[in-house]
């Protein structure tokens, strides 16, 4: 089944409510054609907004403009953007069947039985649910349920599909696992949408390129990976997954250093006037005492399975979290050297 590829320009897109709570601050995002991007943020950071004023939901502020493939769509109402939507409910009908489900956007329009009926054909083999055709929602797994409203969503052949946190309702075991099996339906389906959702997991698993949100605004727009590893913001950095800080005092500013263990670690050029500085557990390598490291006493140690986390006391830090395997020697107590290395530490402070 072929889907348009459509890309989505906001331009200085803002809401201000009635009562003049501000949703959304002015705001500027393009979603090339074809792409999975994740708003990602905390409860009330406007990303719900936004993706309601790309649906045509809410009015947004004057001055602003919405384009899907370069045709504004600022003034048009929901039904006439032609945008498919995926909920937290996923909102099926119970007492109509897989095929009907899926089909019935385009009977509603009018379209023809034998169209109705190779469209839902086509969606069915495209989504796994041959042989379902018949059963009612009740009868089907969360994961059917999902692959049968993203069906229905793109039956009509949406320019866009938007998806608000459709795995938010979910157990932690069932969303590990429905979130794979999104990721690979968007992929399939090869259809520009937007996803919002609160769970760092679940975006970088998703989405071809994150919006992380705070506050009303859009604070790093990037690939995940990216995001992850050289966020611009301390804000990114804390909230795709844990850090470290590393305090400076104006000795360890004025000679490029950061204190580790009682070693001096050199800092990079670009954070040498940082006032602190941020690094993630699994980047703190772990060793036996020797030249050159820092050394920390183990205050904990928690096995998790696949991994072991170490809280550490380096005695010119504040507490640390270290990762590593499995099969970690170290015990509470003990003393293990600890280092890391210039490219993994990140800003404290926003970097213009």
């Amino acid at each position: 089944m072929e889907l348009e590829r459509t890309a989505i320009d906001i331009e200085r897109c803002a809401k201000t409510y009635a009562d003049g709570t501000r949703g959304l601050q002015p705001t500027d995002l393009h979603v090339e054609p074809g792409e999975v991007l994740a708003l990602l943020g905390p409860s009330g950071c406007g990303k719900t907004t936004l993706l309601r004023l790309i649906a045509g939901l809410e009015g947004m502020d004057a001055g602003g403009r919405i384009l899907f493939g370069g045709q504004d769509v600022s003034d048009r109402p929901v039904e006439r953007r032609n945008v498919g939507m995926v909920f937290q409910s996923y909102a099926l009908f119970p007492q109509m069947s897989v095929a009907a489900n899926i089909g019935y956007g385009l009977r509603i329009r009018g379209t023809p039985a034998a169209e109705v009926e190779r469209t839902v054909g086509e969606l069915v083999e495209l989504t796994r649910l041959t042989g379902l055709e018949h059963k009612r929602p009740a009868e089907l797994s969360g994961g059917q349920r999902q692959r049968v409203a993203l069906a229905r969503a793109v039956a009509v052949r949406p320019r866009v599909l938007l998806l608000d946190e459709p795995l938010a309702a979910l157990d932690a075991k069932l969303k590990e696992s429905l979130r794979d099996e999104l990721a690979e339906l968007l992929r399939r389906l090869h259809i520009t949408a937007v996803h919002v959702t609160h769970d760092q997991q679940e975006a970088l698993a998703i989405a071809d390129r994150l919006a992380v949100m705070r506050g009303g605004r859009i604070v790093q727009v990037g690939r995940g990976e990216d995001l992850y590893r050289t966020p611009a913001h301390p804000f990114v950095a804390e909230f795709l997954g844990r850090v470290n800080r590393l305090d400076r005092n104006d000795a360890a500013r004025q000679q490029g250093v950061v204190m580790l263990g009682g070693v001096a670690l050199p800092c990079p050029d670009g954070l040498a006037a940082q006032p602190a500085l941020l690094v993630r557990p699994e980047d703190i390598e772990l060793g036996p005492p020797q030249p050159g490291w820092g050394m920390a006493r183990v205050v904990q140690r928690t096995f998790l399975g696949e991994r072991v986390q170490l809280r550490l006391d380096a005695g010119d830090q504040p507490a640390l979290l270290a990762e590593a395997g499995r099969d970690c020697p170290w015990q509470q107590d003990q003393q293990v050297g600890i280092r890391t290395t210039a490219d993994r530490l990140m800003p404290t402070t926003e970097i213009a």
